[in-house]
């Protein structure tokens, strides 16, 4: 029964930090995931359009990451920033109140930790933008 439940909590704690990964790269795994729909909507097979997902989320990382390198201006990089941690904060948001909605909170105590869990979320994405080099 011990090794059952240790396997529950570390596979639990995968998927958190796996759901953690995804909501702080939400823009590229976005245009990732909109690019295997019209790959595969135009008739590629679903190797082919795994492949172009992948290409758009690379590319859109590195173009983002390109962007953060080149612009001077700090305005420049606050837009390209925000552009960029928006969508992770409203995967924050929607992942923690997925996982939250079920319990018997008050309602404004579910939306202060909704909304601490999206700017947590956007924080690191912000943080893992301006990290990579």
């Amino acid at each position: 029964m011990t090794p059952i439940i240790l396997l529950a909590v570390a596979l639990s704690a995968a998927m958190c930090v796996l759901a953690f990964v995804l909501a702080t790269h939400a823009l590229p795994f976005m245009f990732g995931l909109a690019a295997f729909h019209l790959a595969h909507a135009c008739g590629a097979d679903v190797i082919v359009a795994g492949i172009v997902a992948s290409t758009a989320a690379i590319l859109s990382f590195a173009s983002f990451v390109y962007l953060w390198e080149v612009l001077r201006s700090p305005s420049a990089k606050l837009v390209v920033t925000v552009v960029y941690a928006a969508p992770a904060a409203l995967a924050g948001y929607a992942l923690t109140h997925g996982l939250i909605g079920a319990a018997s909170l008050s309602e404004p105590l579910k939306q202060l930790f909704c909304f601490a869990s999206g700017a947590f979320v956007a924080i690191a994405a912000m943080l893992r933008l301006s990290a990579t080099k």
